[in-house]
């Protein structure tokens, strides 16, 4: 298949997701597809469209030039009416038999390249623009899992307009977590026990966003799920070596011990993926997502959001689930395009 890996972008996660995108690229080629890596928003300057997808590629070579527009794509991003496809990028889609998105955060893992490729008829790895824009913004997502019945954290939202909400007025008390409503990757999430760093963190995350989450702490251990098509995969445990599962564990090696399949009664396993499995549908999700949870001391699970474009680095959570049930890199890789074919 003529493929292209959709990357970087103009989100606080483009580096997690020119990673991503460098490692699907590559397990493409490396099954025979005729992939190429491509930055959404930097774009490809020429292009031979006689020999788009050729048969010799490198991918390193690709990667390092979407790496050397970094600065350039951070400067055109703050421009008024630029175009948020770069160059080429539509044409290249259009072009291609099934586009990989391996976007994450904002403009990319939110529906609105989705919702543009639906009017294109750009085929595409991933859910849908409704389910991606849902999942991409966490109050939302709680107000639907709570209407379905899924636990989630006590909380309210914060608006910047409003600045300094006190805690009582949500029905909290510290320790509280404050979380930017539609961040990715733990970026702008903040663990906080006494009132100067709830209004530190209130501050850093309005100059993310506009909307900020603050949720009630819940002590206990930290769970994710993957969902193929509908089905649950192992569960996978993750438990940091110091605080807590934030952008800087989740992308270090090492620092966080990851065990999967989680160390959990076969009852509690069970119930956790059936979770996972509604949360999917609550969210009218196909083809795959990850789901986080947390579950305390007296066995009470929580879940904490939805991931519909989840991570595929070397360090991601779903790529050791897939392998925790004899599924390589590669073939995780043609599984979600596969998944993905289905809804065309």
């Amino acid at each position: 298949m003529n493929i292209v890996v959709l990357c970087g972008g103009t989100s606080t996660e483009r580096e997690i997701s020119v990673v991503s995108g460098t490692g699907v690229c590559g397990a493409l080629r490396e099954s025979g597809h005729r992939a190429i890596l491509i930055d959404v928003f930097g774009g490809i300057e020429s292009v031979d469209f006689m020999n788009a997808f050729p048969e010799e590629y490198s991918v390193e070579s690709a990667a390092a030039y979407i790496r050397s527009m970094d600065r350039k794509v951070k400067e055109a991003a703050e421009l008024p009416h630029r175009s948020f496809f770069g160059p080429n990028v539509r044409k290249l889609c259009r072009m291609s038999d099934i586009v990989f998105l391996a976007l994450h955060g904002s403009n990319g893992e939110d529906g609105k390249v989705q919702a543009a490729f639906d009017l294109e008829k750009i085929r595409y790895t991933g859910t849908g623009y409704i389910s991606s824009a849902l999942a991409m913004d966490k109050n939302l997502t709680k107000l639907v899992f709570a209407a379905q019945g899924i636990p989630v954290p006590r909380g309210g939202v914060v608006h910047r307009s409003e600045g300094f909400v006190e805690l009582s007025h949500l029905g909290l008390d510290f320790p509280v977590v404050v979380k930017v409503a539609c961040g990715g990757s733990s970026v702008g999430v903040y663990v906080v026990r006494d009132e100067d760093e709830y209004e530190a963190a209130l501050k850093d995350c309005f100059a993310l966003e506009e909307e900020v989450i603050v949720e009630e702490y819940i002590k206990g251990r930290e769970f994710s799920v993957g969902v193929i098509g509908g089905r649950a995969m192992p569960v996978i445990e993750i438990a940091p070596k110091s605080g807590f599962y934030d952008y800087k564990t989740k992308y270090t090696a090492g620092a966080a011990v990851e065990t999967c399949p989680a160390q959990l009664s076969a009852e509690c396993s069970e119930k956790m993926q059936r979770l996972a499995e509604k949360a999917f549908a609550a969210l009218f999700m196909d083809a795959y997502a990850r789901f986080d949870f947390i579950l305390k001391e007296n066995g009470e699970m929580y879940c904490l959001e939805a991931n519909s474009l989840p991570g595929m680095t070397p360090t991601s959570l779903v790529p050791q689930e897939a392998a925790a049930m004899g599924m390589s890199y590669p073939e995780l890789c043609a599984k979600l395009i596969e998944v993905s074919l289905k809804k065309y």
